[in-house]
């Protein structure tokens, strides 16, 4: 029989709630009821589970989760409230003779001043709690959640309004969030080497989660650039290994190498595998099957590959082999034609059952679902497709998964292979296709602000 818990959500990123609850379901091996039409754009989520177990383990790996209640009753009022309350009696009488107990009450988009949760504590008073109250440590705490409308922009004093919620929510707290704090342990600000371009923490933890993540497991970043993935990716237990075409954004200034630095910082520089400098349309992978997951941001505006036979020479950076100057062969590479050629190598370099996790930046008003079914592939099938709005233009995190055992070739990177081979029908032009261009174009111009792709760019 399965039990109903009330999840409280930080109120960001509504579209990744659900993908990043069903892969840490999915790490841990049960299954999660949702309501028939689940509204992210509240902070408030009823699902079933069938062990409180589950939902502990969904409180301490969801970056976004930020309370998990067992859930008692709802309702548009008080009265309403405590009605709904009274019918859920056997979930409750059970703590109400000699259990220590202490309420919290608070609210969304509100503070609810002292007095009143004073009245709102008393108001439960038909429970009949005879245990004593324990603001400490007591051995349950009873969670009171009102939900009023967004305010943000208004000016107005801090209580108004009090008291004209749309909804109340009462649960047993079963505990709070606790991953949510690593959105503060993995800042960029506070990290000892960064780029300009570095993935801000929250994101990385949450792709971190896309991929499962965890002990033991091989995750591969191919566009590496100052590491975030690599960081969140290990602190959840994996081992990875990181390449990119340009060494110096892996290395930084100074020895040992930045991201080196970086992952010591967290505590996890034994789970860096290896970093390594090539293309990764020239990879010296000699098989595939070979990891777990592959997780990155791959570059947009300043994407690139080499072409060339022979390494080209320049004065600015010396090799140490033959002490001439060294400057990585590069040349345009289309956003389209990357995303393609990636989902290709994912399906040559994962594990059956193996997932692919990368940004993808689309026009907003040019954006359909065709875009990314055309990336697919035989053996390919996607999981989560969420986005990250930023006005005209925005950045979809792309969930897809290896569902074959079969084994396949390295992928050939041709340049003439259409992106649109898998659109039936009228050619249809993505809404990410010379994504760089159109950014430069207009999205700068109109003030959009946002991460402009791939982790490329170092210091330190």
């Amino acid at each position: 029989m399965l039990i109903e818990y009330l999840f409280v959500f930080a109120q960001v990123h509504d579209e990744f709630r659900v993908p990043e609850l069903l892969s840490i379901s999915e790490l841990h091996g049960f299954e999660i009821k949702f309501p028939e039409d689940p509204d992210t754009s509240r902070p408030f989520m009823v699902l079933g589970l069938e062990a409180e177990e589950h939902a502990r383990l969904l409180a301490q790996r969801c970056i976004l989760v930020r309370y998990v209640c067992e859930f008692y009753a709802r309702g548009k009022t008080y009265d309403e409230l405590h009605e709904n309350t009274r019918l859920q009696k056997p979930r409750w009488e059970k703590y109400y003779v000699d259990t220590s107990f202490k309420f919290l009450i608070t609210a969304f988009n509100h503070t609810i001043p002292q007095w009143r949760q004073t009245i709102v504590v008393e108001s439960f008073s038909y429970m009949d709690f005879q245990g004593k109250i324990e603001m400490k440590n007591p051995e349950i705490t009873l969670a009171v959640f009102e939900e009023y409308p967004d305010k943000h922009g208004t000016t107005r004093e801090k209580t108004e309004g009090d008291g004209e919620f749309d909804e109340v929510w009462f649960g047993r707290l079963i505990m709070l969030g606790t991953a949510r704090p690593l959105v503060k342990t993995f800042d960029v600000k506070k990290r000892v080497y960064f780029g300009n371009t570095s993935m801000e923490a929250e994101m990385s933890l949450l792709m971190a989660n896309q991929t499962l993540a965890s002990p033991g497991k091989l995750i591969y970043d191919p566009f590496i650039g100052t590491g975030s993935m690599a960081y969140t990716a290990a602190h959840f237990g994996a081992f990875v290994f990181g390449s990119d075409i340009d060494g110096r954004q892996m290395r930084g200034k100074v020895k040992p190498p930045g991201i080196v630095r970086a992952a010591a910082q967290y505590g996890v520089a034994n789970r860096i595998a290896d970093l390594l400098t090539f293309d990764v349309t020239q990879n010296p992978w000699r098989c595939g099957d070979l990891f777990d997951a592959i997780v990155t941001d791959p570059p947009c505006n300043r994407a690139s590959a080499s072409n060339h036979p022979q390494p080209l020479r320049a004065k600015s950076h010396p090799r140490p082999s033959d002490d001439q100057p060294y400057i990585p062969p590069m040349k345009p590479y289309e956003l389209s034609e990357l995303a393609r050629d990636l989902v290709l190598l994912a399906r040559h370099m994962l594990r059956p059952r193996g997932r692919l996790v990368f940004f993808l930046p689309t026009v907003t008003d040019e954006y359909a679902e065709v875009d990314v079914r055309a990336m697919l592939c035989p053996g390919m099938e996607l999981v989560a497709n969420s986005l990250q709005n930023f006005g005209s233009w925005g950045r979809r995190l792309i969930t897809i998964r290896k569902t074959t055992t079969e084994r396949f070739p390295r992928p050939s990177f041709d340049p003439e292979h259409a992106v649109t081979e898998n659109v039936v029908g009228e050619a249809h032009v993505p809404a990410h296709k010379d994504f760089r261009e159109k950014y430069f174009q207009g999205f700068g111009k109109k003030g959009d602000v946002g991460d402009d792709g791939g982790d490329t760019a170092g210091t330190g």
